[in-house]
């Protein structure tokens, strides 16, 4: 257009409640009854118009002594901070700690002394390879990141939901991310190790042996935050107030058990709902479910790490449960979601070397490496040395010091005096208190300087064959299934078979599974290990999820796939059961307004069809009434429901109407006991207690 025409000018920003008056560019936005206070700059100055940036015309050049929309823009352009080079992807939440007993004989940790005290926490779950924006049912570690707001500071657990890890030094964690991410030609693949890098450097790294055998089992498709176990990884110690010391490693166990999903589900998840994990955990939360676990400790002497079958300052060995018992001291209670994502989950530091008088490092090298890294970090991510001035990191606690300055300090220190000693009589500021203050375990070192890995380090396999034949067959395989997925994406022949010899080393029929699964032509010899693996060491049965199932179907989800017409009688027998276990109950039907019972009662549904797929729940019910399953059975995503149901091992309470759906989805002719019946309102109560073992894996028995 040219600049001679002179175009009609409109309305650019209509009224939203009470028209305001016109101006030029458009009407002001105003608010029901004036109630809203005055959007602000962040300078605190009232703005007039928050829709137009001052121009000179209607059509003119923008004018740069803007300084609203300069502001704005300024802050917009970076609200961005780096994310974190692992971990990205997380959701966290506040809560609390009760303590279940004192613990002085132990540690001399102000909150482990009192019993029924509770300390404020605020904990992060994330996985560990993909960004910000990635997938939540990746196969990948999940971090589990406690920060407790103690009376004497902060103290962060920073753990994962394994409690081994892949490298021994610090050195090699680059090189293991770098391994892990995305390949940097070419930016995929995104959130997964199913790619040549990642078995490239593990294939070269027999230390991890132990951690694949973590991440290819069920542990790395965790159903919900909930339902994983936490550990501290490291060996740590606890300190008595006389100075003894007591080996220590951390555990989270969760009180609703353990549970996982499967690898066609977790596909099908990320695909339905990528943010799963987050949603599961803000939902149960939002309507007071509030999720919890128990913190138990691993503790032992100096005369149990000497005979110990490994070394316990190696981070990729763990302690078995029945050498030396999970003491349960407290529990944690996660009952507050976040009021803003990016100020709370996204900017929240933690750090291994944050922690407390009473609880004290070991000399595990990875742990080592974590003290010195993890503090870097912060400073990259969040801009400088007073990310402590943010309120979900500052403790709180009071905090007397003589820092200052800095990039972003938001505390005001007043008076002369910014050093000590001083001698200043009126103002002196804090001083150091030997009594009150962090007194370091006084541990007698001495060695030459060297780079150099312990020859207690040296076995790698041992303690990756024992997680394996803890397994029930069924867990089995599905780590050979995971290796076998996670293999064949890999291009290069050579990575393949190494890993096979590796394999070799845990377990022969999982290396023969392996192998099969990928058509070696020829199974490769063993490679040779710095130490024999172990066949003595005995099965741990707490290494199992199957064996360590839930109590009951508590905080579980039941999908109802319902049709109008639905019995009236059963389906709210359904809902009175479900609600009577602890668990929920979802409507999906083929519309997402609801549909009419058979008494003529309306219920809105809480799911359309297509986005309610029953990998979403632990367990289904197929209600449809007669003229119902007709529809049902012509609709792809109905079919979809019933038969990934039964492809997953889940239980699935039916109606006698269901058949004709059932046989349009190929699943009419596998009906076997984990199908339950639906036809009358006491079978409600029977259904929802055989959804107690979560899943029909006779199902998966008959299959093979």
């Amino acid at each position: 257009m040219a600049a001679s025409q002179k175009p009609t000018q409109t309305a650019t920003s209509p009224t939203l409640i009470d028209a305001g008056k016109p101006g030029t560019g458009g009407e002001t936005h105003q608010t029901a009854g004036g109630k809203s206070p005055p959007l602000t700059t962040q300078q605190g100055v009232p703005v007039a118009d928050d829709q137009n940036t001052l121009r000179a015309g209607p059509r003119g050049p923008a004018l740069l002594e803007d300084f609203h929309f300069r502001e704005k823009i300024f802050h917009f352009d970076h609200e961005r901070i780096p994310e974190r080079v692992v971990h990205a992807r997380g959701f966290g939440a506040h809560g609390y700690f009760e303590n279940y007993k004192p613990l002085a004989d132990l540690t001399r940790a102000d909150l482990f002394q009192r019993a029924g005290e509770q300390t404020p926490v605020f904990v992060r779950f994330s996985t560990v390879a993909g960004n910000k924006g990635s997938a939540d049912l990746a196969r990948d570690v999940r971090g589990f990141a406690t920060k407790f707001y103690t009376k004497e500071g902060n103290w962060d657990l920073v753990g994962n939901n394994m409690p081994v890890f892949f490298i021994q030094d610090p050195m090699k964690f680059p090189d293991m991310v770098h391994a892990f991410k995305d390949e940097p030609d070419r930016g995929f693949p995104q959130a997964a190790t199913a790619h040549d890098n990642a078995w490239d450097f593990i294939s070269l790294t027999p230390e991890a042996m132990h951690m694949v055998m973590w991440v290819m089992s069920d542990r790395a498709i965790p159903r919900a935050f909930r339902f994983m176990e936490g550990f501290g990884v490291h060996t740590f110690r606890l300190v008595t107030a006389q100075g003894k010391s007591t080996y220590v490693k951390f555990h989270w166990k969760p009180k609703l058990g353990l549970q996982s999903v499967v690898w066609n589900e977790a596909v099908k998840i990320n695909g339905a709902d990528p943010d799963f994990h987050r949603r599961d955990l803000w939902d149960a939360i939002q309507t007071g479910d509030f999720p919890e676990w128990e913190l138990g400790l691993q503790l032992f002497d100096d005369a149990f790490a000497d005979q110990f079958e490994f070394d316990v300052l190696d981070p990729t060995k763990m302690i078995p449960e029945e050498q030396v018992p999970v003491q349960i001291v407290g529990k944690l209670v996660l009952n507050r979601t976040v009021d803003n994502f990016f100020a709370e989950t996204e900017q929240v530091a933690f750090c291994t070397q944050n922690v407390v008088p009473g609880v004290d490092f070991t000399n595990d090298p990875l742990l080592q490496g974590r003290n010195f890294s993890y503090l870097d970090t912060q400073l990259k991510r969040l801009g400088g040395p007073n990310f402590t001035h943010i309120p979900i990191n500052a403790p709180k606690c009071p905090v007397m010091n003589f820092q200052q300055d800095g990039h972003m300090a938001v505390r005001t220190p007043k008076g002369r005096v910014n050093y000590e000693p001083n001698s200043w009589a009126d103002a002196p500021g804090p001083r150091e208190s030997p009594t009150a203050g962090y007194q370091t375990f006084p541990e007698a070192i001495n060695g030459p300087k060297q780079r150099v890995r312990s020859e207690t380090f040296a076995d790698h396999y041992s303690q990756a064959r024992q997680f394996y034949v803890s397994q029930t067959a069924l867990e089995q395989q599905h780590i050979a299934n995971a290796l076998t997925f996670e293999l064949s994406k890999v291009q290069t022949l050579a990575i393949r078979v190494r890993m096979v010899s590796h394999l070799l080393n845990i377990d022969g029929e999982l290396a023969d599974k392996v192998a099969k699964g990928l058509r070696l032509k020829e199974t490769p010899a063993a490679i040779p290990a710095a130490k024999p693996t172990r066949a003595d060491l005995k099965p741990s049965p707490k290494l199992s999820i199957l064996k360590n199932g839930p109590p009951s179907f508590k905080g579980r989800k039941v999908g109802a796939l319902v049709t109008d017409g639905v019995d009236a009688g059963v389906l709210a027998a359904l809902v009175k059961a479900v609600k009577a276990e602890g668990a929920v109950l979802k409507l999906i039907a083929p519309e997402v307004g609801g549909v009419k019972d058979s008494a003529g009662v309306w219920h809105d549904a809480d799911e359309k069809l297509e986005g309610g797929p029953s990998v979403l729940f632990d367990a289904v019910a197929v209600l449809p009434s007669k003229d119902g399953a007709d529809v049902l059975a012509k609709l792809p995503a109905a079919r979809d429901f019933v038969a990934d149901a039964r492809a997953h091992r889940k239980f699935v309470g039916h109606a006698a109407a269901a058949t004709p759906l059932f046989e349009k989805a190929g699943v009419a002719d596998g009906i076997d006991e984990g199908f339950l019946p639906l036809n009358k309102a006491g079978d409600a109560d029977a259904f929802v207690a055989a959804c107690r073992k979560l899943r029909f894996w006779d199902r998966a028995a008959a299959e093979r």
